[in-house]
Parts: C-alpha cells; structure tokens; sequence
C-alpha cells in the first residue's frame, strides 16, 4: 500500500472548510493506503502558545478526527511530539537548506509581516520541519491545498538534495495529493475566500445551534438580484455553495429558483441555511462530545499511534545515520 501523511496544526477546533477540504478524504483514504494522520503540535510553536492551551487543542483535534470517521485500527493516528526521531531528520535537513531559499517562501514571507516582533528559527525553518514529518515515513503522497505546494516543493528539493549529495536514492519525492479529482471548497462567511480559522470566518463542527444561527444570520450579502436569471456575485455564490453541501438539493433548487425570479429574502436563505448546517453538524458534535470525554481513550488512541509511528520513523532514521555515516 502506498504511504499517504498529512498533518494538522492543534490551533483550534476543525471547521466545515476542513471537514470537506480534508477530514472525508482522509476518512476514504484510510481503505486504500497506508495513512499516517498528525496532530502538528510542534508547529505550533512559532506562535508560542501556552502549555495549557497546546495540551487542549491536541485532546480536542484528536476527539474530532475520530468523530468524524478516521479509524485507529485502519489509519496511524498520533501526536507529533511524540515522535522525536522527525526532529533528529529535522536535524539533517536543515544542514542541508539554505538560508535564501527558506526566506523566500512565501509562508514564511507572510508570517513574518504577520507577527514582526516573532520571526523565529522555528517559521524560517518550518518547511524542512514539514519535510521531516513527511520523509520520517518516506511518503509518497501528501493530501494538502494549494497554499502548501511553495513547502511541498521543499519537501522534494529535501529528498532529493539527499540523495544527490549521499550518492543514493532513499527519500522518494512527495506528491501533493487529492483523493478526489477536485478538492471540495468551502467559502468563508464573509464573502470572500476560503473558510479558515485566520479568516474568522469559520463555522466550527463544535459550534452549537445558537452559535450557528448567529454567525449564519450575520454573512455577507448584497442589495438582492436586480434583474431576472442574473449571475450570483461572489458574497451570494459563497452561501449556495455552503448551502449545496449541506441542504437537499429540493431546498437548493427552492432558493435558487426565488433567486432567479427576484423574490429572493435573504433572511429566509439564512435561516433555512443555518438549520441545515445545524442538522450536519449535530451528529458530528455529539460524537465530539463522547470522544472528549474518554481521556483514558483518547490517551490510548494517541499512544497507540504513536508506537506505530515511532516505529516506521526509526526504520528510516536508522539508514539516514548509516547513509550519513554515523552509528545507529
């Protein structure tokens, strides 16, 4: 089976943009391929966050990537610290990445006008640190969005940087992945983009009723169509594309039809279309709350993985030593 590896950094819980972005990806590919799921906890660090809130958020991603269908026993799911040969290979990398090409990536580049009184080792190295996550397994296949192909491409130039100055052919060059012919996009509720947590745009899987209505009821919208049949400007598009993944396709055709006509109200869209992210939702945040409340099982969850991981990880880093020329 074909090694498969992505991650998720613990910045906060998953979203709708995530669930049908990644989450029923990685669910699918769990049947097919050897997958090996991350919780990204060492990458949280650039931000520095509390110790209290990194222990949270991993509890809590770990919670949702099982209640939403990743399975243990099909799929190595597990916490990235808990995995300390990535860092010695994170080691080996960066003797080998230069300091011009890693400032030049565009994450980095973006991050450090983010946060200017924070630009750290940690996010000018964090593509040799993604590469490690994926070449620790020698993966051949990396489910990620467009906005990570600058850091897949350094992953590549990693592998292959390797074996070009050890004169071997070890670390195959990862691909960036898609389950599906087309990744699923969810837009966020502000009318413009994607849905992300940086955005604040975000329906969480998390989020209750209450919550959902109130963030539904306050998207983006226009003055309404002023003339039969007319294209749907992006702020209105961005709530029928949400609303085509979660509603039936009856209430779908029922608003695009008002739409068409004029007689669209905006108000009714919004409510009917935050009841039917309440519907999807409320199943999912259930199991969340069963999974959260099992530490003893999350803990033996994460374990579990990890055993795994480590495992696949000292195979690798036992030849990189060797390949080096150090003792295992």
């Amino acid at each position: 089976m074909e090694k498969v590896v992505s991650g998720i950094r613990p910045t906060g819980n998953l979203h709708l943009g995530n669930y049908f972005g990644a989450v029923t990806s990685f669910v699918r590919m769990q049947e097919e391929y050897d997958c090996k799921f991350f919780i990204a906890d060492w990458h949280s660090l650039t931000t520095h966050p509390k110790p209290a809130d990194i222990r949270q958020s991993v509890d809590t991603i770990l919670a949702e990537y099982l209640a939403c269908g990743i399975d243990p026993n099909k799929a190595t799911i597990y916490v990235q610290s808990d995995v300390p040969q990535v860092l010695e290979l994170y080691l080996y990398l960066n003797m080998n990445a230069y300091l011009g090409e890693l400032e030049r990536v565009t994450t980095f580049k973006e991050k450090a006008r983010q946060q200017p009184d924070n630009v750290n080792a940690g996010l000018l190295t964090y593509p040799t640190l993604m590469a490690s996550d994926i070449l620790i397994h020698r993966a051949l296949k990396v489910p990620v969005g467009k906005d990570q192909e600058q850091n897949m491409e350094m992953a590549r130039k990693c592998a292959r940087r390797f074996n070009n100055i050890y004169g071997v052919d070890f670390f195959p060059e990862p691909q960036s992945f898609h389950f599906t012919a087309q990744a699923v996009k969810i837009p966020g509720l502000d009318g413009t983009g994607k849905m992300g947590k940086s955005q604040d745009n975000c329906i969480y899987l998390k989020d209750d009723e209450k919550t959902i209505k109130k963030k539904v009821m306050k998207a983006v919208t226009d003055c309404g169509p002023q003339s039969a049949n007319s294209p749907k400007p992006e702020v209105i598009q961005n709530l029928f594309d949400i609303m085509n993944v979660v509603s039936s396709p009856d209430t779908v055709r029922f608003f695009d039809d008002k739409w068409n006509d004029c007689s669209i109200r905006y108000g009714d869209l919004k409510k009917q279309l935050a009841e039917d992210i309440n519907n999807f939702c409320a199943p999912i945040r259930e199991r969340i709350e069963q999974f959260s409340a099992d530490k003893e099982n999350l803990h033996r969850v994460a374990m579990q993985g990890a055993e795994k991981a480590r495992q696949s990880a000292q195979q690798t880093l036992d030849e990189v030593r060797q390949i080096i020329g150090f003792h295992k």
